[in-house]
């Protein structure tokens, strides 16, 4: 089966995005189209990577059929290995950096999703939208009954918390990217990895899937926020929370405030980037969707576009290097993030070119990125399995 470039473009884009909310200049201090680029990426490009690792799981259990017996089975040991991996590194980050760190949230959704990697596309969607419409109240409910005695005495009997301060209450209900609420992207990635994107027909379907949800979403949401004061209000203290937050340290998200930030059950019913809530990730998916369809079809379409983009799409072949490349650096050469003093755009545009340009170099020699060349190694130990 070929290659599906459009998707590695559409993870350069993800990439880009994160380079834009971690690195880039604080929501405060940009207007205008600095301003949109801002909102653009926030939260909607690390949603757009999860769902992109949804599809990235389909690639290994088997695309269009899933995988069966002896195959079968080293698939679904190569995803717990690569699971297990990415939790290791993401604590070893954490450490080191400080912050949120996305890695350990996504080796729980791989080890969380490995029950489901044999279903079928339509049966992934039904989940995915069940526990986007589920989930969210569901979570919120949960979080209201975590008070600081429960928290502390779950947290007590939590390793992973001991090790870096982000344990599995954290990963599961609390955390920046909570999988309660976030393996409803990455099982609509396997859905869409379960589909044929050289068809035709799943084009035109998906392509008028994507806007609609977006257009729905947001805009349900939004009307919802002129009709009752409960929800505007809701999505304004959650907007003034997040301004007003004070981000750890590097890659904590910028001006991103945790999950449920006013309190209110009226947040259920807003559309804020990370907040968790029905309207966003439906929204999220809608973006994520027109995102990697509108990918796919460009550069399958334009052939120059192809040539052009090589550079870039090397990065989307390689973003575990870029992403864990953008906090070594970043520390190495004390870039400021997330602070309302950083107000300008040259050192996400510095980022966004030396990944192109290493990537680019790189991709000339070795098929795969650095890093992924390691967790590839490292999952080869499954060809033991009989």
């Amino acid at each position: 089966m070929t290659r599906l470039v459009g998707v590695d473009l559409a993870r350069a884009l993800a990439v880009f995005g994160m380079f834009v909310v971690h690195i880039g200049p604080s929501a405060s201090a940009v207007d205008g189209v600095g301003a949109w680029v801002r909102s653009l990426a926030e939260g909607r490009s690390s949603a757009l990577f999860a769902t992109l690792a949804g599809f990235s799981l389909m690639l290994i259990a088997g695309r269009l059929e899933p995988k069966a017996g002896l195959a079968g089975r080293q698939a679904k040991a190569r995803i717990a290995i690569r699971a297990l991996v990415l939790l290791a590194l993401g604590t070893v980050m954490a450490m080191a950096y400080g912050g949120v760190v996305i890695l350990a949230f996504y080796g729980l959704y791989f080890l969380l999703a490995l029950p489901l990697v044999r279903l079928p596309a339509r049966t992934l969607a039904i989940i995915a939208a069940a526990l986007a419409v589920v989930m969210p109240p569901l979570a919120f409910g949960v979080r209201s009954l975590l008070t600081e005695p429960v928290t502390a005495a779950l947290k007590a009997y939590d390793p992973l918390d001991r090790i870096d301060g982000v344990g599995l209450l954290d990963l599961l209900v609390t955390g920046f990217y909570p999988a309660m609420t976030w393996m409803a992207f990455v099982i609509a990635g396997m859905a869409l990895g379960r589909l044929d994107l050289t068809a035709s027909t799943v084009r035109r379907r998906l392509a008028a899937l994507g806007p609609t949800l977006v257009v729905f979403a947001y805009g349900t949401s939004w009307l919802l926020g002129r009709l009752f004061d409960g929800v505007r209000e809701a999505a304004e203290m959650r907007g003034a929370s997040a301004q007003g937050s004070e981000p750890k340290s590097f890659g904590s998200g910028g001006d991103l405030a945790p999950p449920d930030a006013t309190g209110s059950a009226w947040t259920l019913l807003t559309a804020g980037p990370h907040s968790g809530m029905t309207f966003d990730i439906i929204g999220c998916v809608g973006v994520a969707i027109t995102v990697i369809v509108g990918a796919t079809v460009a550069i399958d379409r334009l052939r120059w576009l192809r040539r052009l983009a090589a550079p870039i799409i090397a990065v989307g072949t390689m973003s575990l290097t870029a992403y864990v490349g953008h906090f070594v650096v970043s520390s190495l050469v004390s870039v400021p993030t997330g602070t309302e003093s950083q107000d300008s755009w040259v050192p996400v545009l510095l980022f966004i070119l030396g990944a192109i340009v290493f990537a680019g170099i790189w991709s000339r020699f070795f098929r795969r990125g650095p890093l992924e060349y390691l967790l590839n190694s490292v999952t080869k130990v499954v060809q033991q399995l009989r």
